[in-house]
C-alpha cells in the first residue's frame, strides 16, 4: 500500500511553489496579457505615449486588397496575408521534408555497422548550433564565392543566384531550417526504431513481406507516437524559432520571399516602431499556432498507437 506524504503545515506546499509562481507571473503571464493589452493601442516610438486604437490594428494586418492591373493581371496587395502565405509554406516544408528526411537518415543510422555509434553522434552535432550559427554557416556555403557554388559551377558551368533570387533564396532556407534541426529529430526516430520489437518483423519476413512493406506496414505506424511529437515540435520550430536564421542568412530576401511572420513582426517593432501593430502580429501568431495546434490533436491523434 502505498502512503501519500502530507504536509504538517498546509502553507509549506504554496512557500515552495512561491518561487516557480514568481518567474511565471514576471516573464509569463504579465509579458502575455502586457502583449495583449498593446494590441489595441497605437504606441509612441519612445512607448509611453498611448493612443487607444481598439481592433484597428488586427483589421489593417487582415485587410486585403485585390486589384486588376491593365495588363489583365490580378494583383493581391497586403503584406501580412503575404507572409501569412509564405509562413504556411515555409512550414510544410520544413516539417514534412525535415521529418521525412530525418526519418530517413534515422533508418540508415540504425544499421548495425563498426564505428555506428560515432555516426550517430556526428548526426546529433547540429542541433546543438544556434539558428544564428546556422544562418553564418550557409551564407559562407552559399554566397558567390562559397564552397557550394564554386562547386554546382565546376560541375554545371551555372552559378545560380543563391541569395539574391526569389525562388531560389527560399529554399536556400528552408534547406538550412531543415539541416538545424536534423538532429533532435533523428535521436527520437533512433529510439522509436530501436524500440520496435524484432519478432513482429521476423514473422512479417517469413509471411513473405519485403522490406518496404515491412517499413510502411509495421514500423512506420509503430513510430506513429514519435512522429505526431515531432510534427507539434517541428511545426513551432518553423514558425518562431527559424527567425535567427532568417535574419543572418536572408534577411527579407529578394522581393520580401523570406519575410514570413515572425520576421515581419520583427520588421514593425525594430525597424518602423509600430509596437502597437507588432503586438497585435504576436496575438495573431500565437492564435494561428495554437489553432493548428489542436486541429493537428484531434485530427493526427486518431491515427498514434501507443503502446504498440
Amino acid at each position: 500500500m502505498v502512503q501519500q506524504a502530507v504536509f504538517r503545515n498546509r502553507w509549506l506546499p504554496y512557500l515552495l511553489l512561491l518561487p516557480t509562481l514568481i518567474i511565471l507571473v514576471l516573464f509569463l503571464y504579465y509579458p502575455i496579457l502586457s502583449t495583449f493589452r498593446l494590441s489595441f493601442y497605437q504606441a509612441a516610438p519612445n512607448g509611453l505615449d498611448l493612443t487607444y486604437l481598439g481592433l484597428n490594428n488586427y483589421g489593417r494586418l487582415l485587410t486585403v486588397t485585390i486589384q486588376r492591373t491593365p495588363s489583365g493581371a490580378i494583383q493581391i496587395s497586403g503584406d501580412y496575408m503575404l507572409a501569412l502565405v509564405r509562413s504556411l509554406v515555409f512550414a510544410g516544408a520544413v516539417v514534412v521534408g525535415g521529418l521525412a528526411t530525418s526519418l530517413a537518415v534515422a533508418v540508415l543510422a540504425n544499421q548495425k555497422l563498426r564505428g555506428i555509434r560515432i555516426y550517430r553522434t556526428l548526426l546529433i552535432w547540429p542541433y546543438a548550433i544556434s539558428p544564428a550559427i546556422i544562418g553564418i554557416i550557409f551564407l559562407f556555403m552559399f554566397n558567390p564565392i562559397g564552397v557550394v557554388s564554386y562547386a554546382w559551377t565546376g560541375l554545371f558551368h551555372v552559378r545560380p543566384n543563391w541569395l539574391g533570387d526569389p525562388i531560389v533564396t527560399p529554399l536556400v532556407v528552408i534547406l538550412a531550417a531543415i539541416w538545424k534541426n536534423l538532429g533532435y529529430n533523428v535521436i527520437f526516430y533512433l529510439a522509436g526504431l530501436q524500440s520496435v520489437g524484432g519478432d513482429l518483423l521476423e514473422a512479417a519476413a517469413i509471411d513473405g513481406a519485403n522490406s518496404w512493406q515491412r517499413f510502411w506496414r509495421i514500423m512506420f505506424p509503430l513510430l506513429s507516437p514519435f512522429t505526431f511529437f515531432l510534427l507539434i515540435t517541428n511545426l513551432t520550430y518553423s514558425f518562431f524559432d527559424i527567425f535567427g536564421t532568417i535574419d543572418v542568412l536572408s534577411g527579407p530576401g529578394p522581393n520580401n520571399s523570406t519575410t514570413i511572420l515572425i520576421y515581419n513582426l520583427y520588421e514593425d517593432l525594430q525597424i518602423n516602431h509600430a509596437t502597437g501593430l507588432a503586438a497585435a502580429q504576436s496575438v495573431l501568431l500565437f492564435m494561428l499556432v495554437a489553432g493548428i495546434t489542436v486541429l493537428q490533436f484531434r485530427t493526427s491523434q486518431r491515427r498514434v498507437y501507443y503502446g504498440a
